[in-house]
């Protein structure tokens, strides 16, 4: 793992390269829609991007793909996330597109859980 901060240019570059599952479930986070709570896309923590993050709740959601399947890559990641007082919600990116109201009804029971 680096230990350097995630550029904001990466950023930026990952939020235009967003994938159609990213891009989707975006639709239905932004402008507070789900309970009211504000998400940001990809944004750095640490020497991470996250995929979408609601601050006020210390909840990332993650968006995966099939590489992520059992991925040690990402099991430090959230590691390291949950140590820096975050949950991280890890979603797959057909079950995004194949039934995101079931993945906005995981969004809102891990927002109404208290705060670690």
């Amino acid at each position: 793992m680096s230990n350097r901060r995630p550029d904001p240019v990466r950023a930026r570059e990952l939020r235009r390269r967003s994938t159609d599952a990213e891009r989707f479930l975006w639709r239905r986070l932004r402008n507070r829609q789900i309970a009211g709570t504000k998400f940001r896309r990809q944004v750095p923590i640490g020497p991470y991007v996250v995929d979408f993050m609601c601050f006020e709740a210390k909840l990332i959601v993650e968006v995966d793909g099939g590489q992520h399947v059992d991925s040690e890559r990402d099991a430090t990641r959230s590691r390291f996330l949950e140590s820096q007082g975050f949950r991280v919600l890890r979603v797959w990116n057909n079950d995004v597109l194949a039934n995101v109201e079931g993945v906005i009804r995981l969004i809102e029971q891990a927002l109404s859980e208290p705060k670690r």
